[in-house]
């Protein structure tokens, strides 16, 4: 249920990114604080690159990554890099040690792939509602009302609408 959810809601991006041109999927966003939303796209697709390629060692690094600046200026490729991330989702289940540097101290803890791809998932949405809030300035990109928004928040709003 987990990928099938994530599988969707990356192809909720795809959508998204059809729409664009690069210069407007690269373009400085001023809602955004001046970043683009191919920036917050290559940030989202990043993470889940990170997860992929560091899961056989075990050892979890979100820090640890390239920052592909085609990510955020090739809508193309971006979604081929998308693509590619749907097709590598299904993983078993095993321990990962999450390491992150906090105020320069590294900390590390106990963490689980099925526990990493929910983070990933969760971070997409938030991301995405970010990109929905700089795809306001463009008024031939459709976006979908639930694009961005937590699956709770849908379940929800669902039921209060019943």
């Amino acid at each position: 249920m987990l990928l099938s959810s994530i599988k969707n809601n990356l192809d909720e991006l795809i959508d998204l990114l059809n729409q664009f041109s690069n210069e407007e999927y690269s373009k400085p966003c001023f809602q955004l604080s001046n970043s683009s939303i191919g920036e917050h796209t290559r940030h989202i697709i990043e993470l889940f690159q990170c997860l992929d390629k560091q899961y056989e060692s075990g050892i979890l690094n979100y820090d640890d990554r390239k920052r592909n600046i085609l990510i955020q200026t090739n809508t193309d490729f971006a979604i081929q890099q998308i693509l590619k991330i749907q097709n590598n989702l299904d993983k078993g289940n095993k321990k990962l040690l999450l390491k992150q540097k906090i105020d320069g101290n590294e900390i590390e803890t106990e963490s689980n792939y099925f526990r990493e791809l929910l983070y990933n998932f969760e971070h997409c949405i938030h991301h995405q509602a970010l990109i929905k809030v700089g795809v306001l300035q463009f008024e031939t990109i459709v976006v979908d009302e639930n694009f961005g928004v937590a699956r709770s928040t849908i379940e929800y709003r669902n039921q209060c609408a019943q």
